[in-house]
């Protein structure tokens, strides 16, 4: 079984975005890149169930600008067999993103989709759901548990009341959440070696999918600043401060 996962080149985490000064959006100018977080998780997970014998093929894709090969090979560094980039300079919106994964996926025929269950720098949480609609395959999203047995994959997710458990039949499209797993660290010796994995280049058009967007950025703002507490000698001064400023 073929396991297919996306990875997506977002501004390091440990990184705080800046606004351009024209408000146009954010400013990636000497900015550290890393893979988004979520997607090190999904990496991580194909690799352990190809490690358990399950899988044997882990295929890393993602779509973007030419820069982005260098979190492809962060992905084969760290275990993944082969990858393909799909280049773009163009914003590509999450319904492109999941018309590519499904071209893709048509092509490559993976048992399972392990996607990040969102990227860290636009929160849009909607390529995973959107495959799965496109595809017309079973879906288990915030997975914290993926156990594969035979035909079938048994994902826990987490829901406000506290974790179930979905039984889904393969093929099938999974997202991953934090407490899925701790992504490996790629170890030099993976680093040299991802050099000549195979990394495939494409373009949108080859899969017939348009990334123009169909969304337009009017203006970006950094969040208000929060003003400083105020301190209070008691109880009765606190009521009093909470009718002044109306929310009492």
């Amino acid at each position: 079984m073929k396991i297919l996962v996306p990875v997506k080149r977002v501004i390091d985490y440990n990184v705080k975005p800046r606004v351009k000064s024209d408000g146009t959006g954010v400013d990636l100018a000497n900015v550290k890149m890393s893979m988004n977080p979520f997607d090190e998780i999904a990496v991580e997970e194909a690799l352990r169930l190809r490690e358990k014998g399950v899988a044997t093929e882990v295929i890393a894709v993602s779509v973007g600008p030419a820069k982005a090969q260098e979190t492809l090979r962060t992905a084969l560094a760290m275990g993944a067999d082969r990858a393909i980039l799909v280049q773009t300079d163009d914003e590509v919106e999450p319904l492109a993103v999941a018309k590519l994964l499904k071209a893709i996926a048509e092509e490559e025929a993976p048992g399972l989709v392990i996607l990040g269950k969102q990227a860290i720098e636009d929160d849009s949480h909607q390529p995973g759901q959107m495959l799965a609609a496109l595809m017309g395959r079973p879906q288990g999203t915030f997975a914290s548990k993926v156990e594969v047995s035979g035909d079938s994959v048994a994902v826990t997710r987490e829901v406000d009341g506290g974790l179930e458990t979905i039984n889904l039949k393969l093929p099938a499209i999974v997202t991953t959440d934090l407490r899925l797993n701790e992504p490996r660290y790629a170890s030099l010796p993976n680093i040299m070696k991802a050099k000549s994995k195979p990394l495939a280049t494409k373009a949108p058009a080859d899969y017939g999918v348009e990334t123009a967007p169909r969304l337009k950025t009017l203006k970006v703002t950094e969040p208000a600043v929060r003003s400083a507490g105020v301190k209070v000698a008691d109880v009765d001064a606190l009521v009093a401060k909470l009718k002044e400023l109306g929310v009492a």
